[in-house]
């Protein structure tokens, strides 16, 4: 009999993976997935505990569903993802309406424990972390919303311990993937029509550091491994600690014609001295030398980053070294936060927090020149002529559909003619926006 499952997904695209995971495997039990979560059978709430405020939002939810279960008391509620991992038992207790609390390594147990609460009436546990823990081999299904793309999932946890992280302890040590397992599924996906391949994990440029013999593999080997797979059009990954930012994985990106040239590559903080406190083990110096190689590898290279603002500690001159930062590298964007304690992170100890009204300050003036700088980057397009895959139909207007060139940038362009998601044409940009360019089909590519 036909039933129906809700999902909610916070945080990053792990998590968006960790859901689709569990649909297709929940949807090999008769579960449908739907968007009203009050014709659910199942609900799943995916969370994400590295900002308070997604944590937040997920709490708040649980109190929401907490009323649809009361009018379905068969009604079977799942918190997984880094939440559930990080609260465990202590979500059960205190909201006992909860069914099932399953960590990141419990996802594939998913539709045991489902039928297990459904049978005993009793609340599930399921948060064990393991260093043994083996990623299960995994072909997926296709979603109806985007089938010419897909994440692929390569390793999961951290080694790193930064001070203001969880992913350790919610995720647990880097496991990598086995693989022959990546590039199965990766070759199964392309067989089923899809071009554009983003390979994920915590630090993906360790991938392979915990396997050892026949299995032993590194991330730039694993990269020219899946460029070579037939119907690769697009190759990604996310996302990489810049100590382990390796020479071998630089020069791909001059060698692998469908590596798209974009490096999210996270800094956090301008200056060295906030760099030692968040235990992130390089310092701009070396981070520079970096950036300053993978633009002579690929000049066209665009570098995204993130920053955190506001960290304890965190001098005037320390803001002022990531304003340097920023105005040096003139990253093409970034992600930019408030520093907030998380629980479990050794930071929620450090003294000498900064004061919000200082936090908010330095971040509104920091994304005020990052917005500057990434007109000017999109500016540099405008004129240039990409190969683009055909994101799909805009929002905004009739005959507008949207792109993304390999740098990452939407670009978005007129067609009478019916274009397909997954199609590669070319654009050329006419005009920069505000948050993406605006560009005209050439002739003979629809």
């Amino acid at each position: 009999m036909e039933k129906h499952l809700y999902i909610e997904t916070f945080g990053c695209q792990m998590n968006e993976r960790d859901s689709e995971i569990m649909a297709q495997l929940l949807g090999e039990h008769s579960y449908i997935q739907i968007m009203d979560p009050a014709q659910a059978d199942v609900i799943v709430i995916n969370t994400c505990s590295i900002r308070g405020k997604a944590a937040q939002k997920a709490y708040s939810l649980l109190g929401v569903y907490k009323k649809i279960k009361e009018t379905n008391p068969d009604l079977i509620i799942a918190v997984a993802g880094c939440v559930a991992q990080q609260d465990g038992r202590t979500l059960l207790e205190r909201m006992p309406y909860i069914d099932i609390v399953l960590g990141p390594q419990s996802v594939y147990d998913l539709p045991a424990l489902v039928a297990e609460a459904r049978a005993t009436k009793k609340n599930k546990l399921a948060t064990d972390l393991s260093a043994d823990f083996i990623i299960p081999p995994f072909l997926p299904e296709l979603a109806s919303s985007t089938p010419h793309k897909r994440f692929v999932t390569i390793m999961q946890g951290c080694n790193n311990f930064c001070t203001y992280c969880v992913v350790p302890y919610t995720r647990g040590r880097e496991i990598s993937r086995k693989f022959e397992d990546v590039l199965d599924e990766v070759a199964h996906l392309t067989a089923k029509g899809v071009k554009e391949i983003t390979l994920l994990g915590q630090n993906v440029n360790s991938y392979g550091n915990d396997l050892s013999g026949a299995q032993k593999h590194s991330f730039p080997e694993l990269l020219r491994a899946v460029a070579e797979i037939k119907g690769v059009e697009l190759l990604r990954f996310t996302t990489s600690n810049p100590k382990d930012l390796s020479e071998e994985l630089m020069r791909c990106f001059a060698e692998i014609p469908t590596l798209c040239p974009h490096f999210h590559l996270p800094v956090q903080s301008g200056s060295n001295h906030v760099l030692k406190l968040m235990n992130r083990k390089y310092t701009i110096e070396t981070y520079l030398e970096k950036v300053d190689k993978l633009r002579q590898y690929q000049p066209e290279i665009a570098i995204t980053t993130d920053i955190i603002v506001g960290f304890p500690g965190e001098r005037d001159q320390d803001f002022e070294d990531t304003m340097a930062l920023l105005e040096r590298v003139r990253y093409h964007s970034s992600f930019s936060f408030k520093y907030s304690d998380r629980p479990h992170a050794k930071s929620a100890d450090f003294g000498d927090k900064v004061a919000e009204e200082v936090k908010s300050a330095r971040l509104a003036r920091f994304q005020a020149r990052q917005d500057e700088i990434a007109l000017e980057r999109r500016q540099d397009d405008v004129g240039k002529t990409f190969t683009v895959m055909v994101e799909g139909k805009s929002k905004t207007a009739g005959n507008q559909w949207s792109s993304r060139t390999g740098t990452n940038h939407i670009v978005n362009f007129y067609s009478d003619n019916a274009l397909a998601p997954g199609q590669m044409v070319k654009v050329v940009v006419e005009e920069s926006c505000k948050h993406s360019l605006r560009g005209r089909l050439i002739a003979g590519n629809e």
